[in-house]
């Protein structure tokens, strides 16, 4: 209850406790484990885990420079990038932001750049 009260998800906390001769009972050791994982979330640090996606795409070398403002205006970071006949680009974004950019340069690039699966391993 104390991780769910602190809107924390995907978090464990164990309680080692040393017996010290005195028997707290069920409602006491509830209570004791609950005290001492309350205090010990006081003082943490709480860091956001935020999913990261990798995407690729190639494109035109004209929408090249958009493409590399848009990802870093999401806040992306631009993998490899290889030059041919048309430019192929990797990178990683956070989840949230992956839809808003993938339909953005849709709407400017009238079709041109093309989404490939991760997995499309040139």
């Amino acid at each position: 209850e104390v991780l769910r009260h602190q809107d924390l998800d995907g978090v464990l906390a164990t309680v080692v406790r040393y017996y010290g001769g005195m028997n707290l009972g069920a409602g006491g050791l509830v209570r004791a484990y609950t005290d001492c994982i309350a205090q010990a979330l006081l003082g943490a640090e709480k860091t956001p885990i935020v999913r990261l996606l990798t995407l690729r795409c190639t494109l035109p070398y004209a929408l090249e420079g958009m493409a590399r403002r848009e990802i870093q205006a999401a806040g992306g970071t631009l993998g490899q990038v290889q030059h041919s006949a048309q430019v192929e680009m990797t990178f990683t974004l956070p989840e949230p932001a992956a839809a808003p950019l993938v339909a953005k340069p849709n709407e400017a690039d009238h079709g041109q750049m093309r989404w490939l699966e991760v997995d499309e391993a040139a």
